[in-house]
């Protein structure tokens, strides 16, 4: 398993649009990705557990990733989280 830590810097937090884009990334890869935020969990492939977390300015996101691809996947979002959120 892998794990990234990440701070959310963008004053509106996860919403929908990010929230979207994240999933669309996520959703290109083969292994299991989980969010979890402020106490709560979700699956990266889904958008309502995604925007279910209330994912805000200044909490951290944790992002976990099991499967055979899942150092390109923490990558990967951790490129998209760096540049979008």
């Amino acid at each position: 398993m892998k794990e990234l830590a990440y701070v959310i810097t963008d004053e509106l937090g996860i919403h929908a649009r990010p929230g979207s884009e994240l999933v669309k990334l996520a959703r290109t890869f083969t292994s299991e990705i989980k969010l979890s935020c402020n106490g709560r969990s979700a699956d990266a492939k889904r958008l309502i557990a995604v925007m279910s977390l209330g994912a805000k300015q200044g909490y951290t996101l944790t992002v976990t990733a099991e499967g055979p691809d899942r150092d390109a996947a923490i990558a990967a979002i951790k490129k998209f989280l760096e540049t979008s959120l």
